[in-house]
């Protein structure tokens, strides 16, 4: 079976990094390991190219890592940061000539509906809007040739999902991992993990509380997404486990 290549297009929250109006240090590095658009990462196997939700900065990542094609969309859940570049999909559609099928839970599927309900609006219109095909799913399916199996966890009070490809699981906006989830996760090579800052958070694992979870899941390796203007790559580093590490914009990763 060929690789899986994994790359990151966003590592930040939902303001992204650096934060408009603000002069922190974070904002004002100058370590390109600060900069972080909204979260997102692409998986790639033989000829497949698969986003992990549709960020709000998708047309800038699509331009940054020369992004062709998107065959399929694995939706975590449907705020804002994760699927308002939804309309930038429009442009796949022209280039590949068909609808481009989006899996999450019945929850978010729903909730992208409503919010882009000009997409899926049955009246005609005039103006051109991307073409989705809505899967709901619950256990693992096949796609293009991978089983993808839907992790649930919680944001907060909202169930929502991660996402596990073989050895490699995506798990952001976390606040808890629910005790039937973890099981999903054994013998993992790669975990992707939120830690949104050093401070608790309600609706989400700050960097100790997400350092524990890693722990527990055992993961090969670990890396952390969604990071705040708190978390300082050169300074919060140094400071964490080995095999635990903070993601970066731009950072690719390959598994067998």
């Amino acid at each position: 079976m060929a690789s899986l290549r994994v790359t990151f297009l966003g590592t930040g929250t939902s303001t992204g990094v650096p934060v408009p109006t603000c002069v922190c240090p974070v904002c004002t590095s100058k370590d390109a390991r600060d900069r972080r658009l909204r979260p997102s990462v692409r998986l790639q196997w033989d000829d497949a190219s698969v986003l992990i939700d549709t960020s709000t900065d998708l047309r800038q990542q699509a331009l940054t890592h020369g992004i062709e094609r998107i065959d399929a969309v694995l939706y975590t859940h449907a705020h804002a940061d994760h699927v308002l570049g939804l309309d930038e999909l429009r442009l796949y559609n022209w280039r590949q000539k068909s609808a481009i099928p989006a899996f999450g839970s019945s929850r978010t599927l729903d909730a992208v509906r409503r919010t882009f309900w000009y997409v899926f609006d049955d009246e005609p219109g005039e103006s051109t809007r991307p073409a989705l095909d809505l899967r709901p799913v619950e256990a693992p399916f096949d796609l293009l040739g991978r089983t993808v199996t839907p992790i649930p966890v919680d944001h907060g009070r909202l169930p929502i999902l991660g996402w596990r490809i073989g050895g490699f699981a995506y798990l952001t906006d976390v606040s808890r991992i629910p005790e039937e989830s973890y099981p999903l996760l054994a013998d993992l090579d790669v975990l992707v993990l939120s830690a949104l800052r050093t401070r608790p958070h309600p609706t989400h694992l700050s960097v100790d509380a997400a350092v524990a979870e890693a722990r527990r899941v055992g993961a090969r390796r670990t890396l952390f997404t969604h990071m705040s203007h708190e978390v300082g790559h050169a300074e919060t580093q140094p400071r964490l486990p080995r095999g635990i590490e903070l993601a970066y914009d731009g950072l690719t990763v390959e598994l067998e």
